[in-house]
């Protein structure tokens, strides 16, 4: 007996292992690695800041449309095959992006990453989510935490790189790391076919679990608003009243930060409900956002770091958990569909006000947040608890 329990938690944890690599492939690098190569970029291959906003957008649009086609065909949410694919397209991309210096070639890379990206991230929570069913919840956070640590391990590497390697270097570099993580990741061994058909005979949500998981997208689109905002802007706003040091890393001080948050929240989640753990976690992270445009200076920006890094992935754990809870069927294509389209609306919300700075932006970004944590107050009146506490 006790070997078995042995063997089933080994067998836990390999799974959130693979959940970890593929997300920090895909999501840590594969999206975010553009973050901290930006600045090289602007400064070795003259990217303009509208053309670097074109490459964002580019990702952001290809990131729904990966969503979206996860919605609509459940069993390709739900394929190892499509994970080991899409994991092979962003590690492709990354490759491609500097073989040229043409903004349309780097443009349509970012678009294909962001397409493969969503793919990857619901067919690796899915899977996950399904083989760590009867385990600890805090083994599928350790699991999102992976997108931590890509972010995390991506930024350290392009801030060690020597200054003669240059911006096709960084590309170069953290390809090199996305194919080690997907290389963790890979799996040949088949996912027991009932997933995908479960998905489709999931019962249909009852019309109050349909008006608790509408309050859940309404909420979980609007932090895609705030966080993409602050995801874009928070490292150029601490860089500009911080040192050069903490200005440089702050993007691997949200990864670190990010990388145990998902455990921690999942953890949390076995004794607060869902609604509870969504409202504190969006109200500290509209703090987070707004900390360093209210009081710039060194401690105001670590801090703001910390904050941001520890609850983006922890909203999405506790998001992705709730719908799930709801029974809602394709609850997490729906919500990353909802979450793809606030990354879209975000930069538009406040390019306007790009004139004012970047702590205005940061403000209205928080300002978002704190309407999503508003919104995840509708869900504790009524919210049903879970089968098992």
């Amino acid at each position: 007996m006790n070997q078995t329990v042995a063997e089933r938690s080994t067998a836990g944890w390999v799974h959130a292992a693979r959940g970890a690599a593929a997300l920090g492939a895909a999501m840590g690098i594969g999206r975010f690695a553009f973050t901290p190569i930006l600045p090289m970029m602007t400064a070795g291959a003259g990217l303009t800041a509208e053309a670097g906003a074109t490459l964002a957008t580019a990702n952001y649009v290809g990131y729904l449309a990966g969503a979206l086609a996860a919605t609509l065909s459940p069993r390709l949410a739900n394929s190892p095959a499509v994970l080991r694919s899409s994991l092979v397209a962003v590690v492709v991309t990354l490759l491609a992006m500097p073989l040229s210096d043409n903004p349309i070639h780097w443009a349509v890379a970012r678009l294909v990453a962001g397409f493969a990206s969503a793919l990857v991230f619901v067919t690796a929570v899915n899977l996950m989510t399904d083989r760590l069913r009867h385990h600890s919840p805090h083994l599928a956070g350790w699991g999102f935490g992976g997108v931590g640590v890509g972010i995390a391990a991506s930024g350290f590497l392009v801030l060690l790189l020597p200054e003669g390697v240059g911006w096709r270097g960084a590309w170069w570099t953290v390809a090199v790391l996305a194919a080690v993580l997907a290389g963790g990741a890979w799996s040949r061994h088949r996912h027991p076919g009932h997933v995908a058909v479960a998905t489709d005979r999931s019962p249909s949500p009852t019309p109050t679990t349909g008006r608790w998981f509408t309050a859940l997208l309404v909420c979980y689109t609007l932090e895609g608003v705030g966080y993409i905002v602050a995801g874009t802007f928070l490292v150029a706003a601490i860089e500009q009243s911080s040192p050069g040091w903490l200005g440089k890393s702050a993007w691997i001080v949200v990864g670190l930060a990010a990388a145990p948050s998902a455990a921690l929240w999942a953890w949390l989640s076995k004794r607060f409900s869902h609604p509870d753990l969504l409202t504190a976690a969006l109200a500290l992270q509209a703090a987070g956002i707004a900390l360093p445009a209210l009081a710039p200076g060194p401690v105001a920006a670590l801090v703001g770091a910390i904050l941001f890094g520890v609850t983006f992935i922890g909203v999405s754990t506790i998001a992705l958990a709730a719908g799930a809870h709801l029974r809602v069927p394709r609850a997490v294509a729906l919500l990353t569909a909802g979450y793809s389209v606030g990354q879209i609306v975000g930069p538009l919300l406040v390019a306007p006000l790009m004139h004012r700075g970047f702590h205005t932006v940061l403000l209205v970004g928080a300002g978002v947040v704190a309407c999503a944590a508003a919104t995840s107050v509708v869900l504790r009146v009524g919210y049903p608890k879970p089968e098992f506490d």
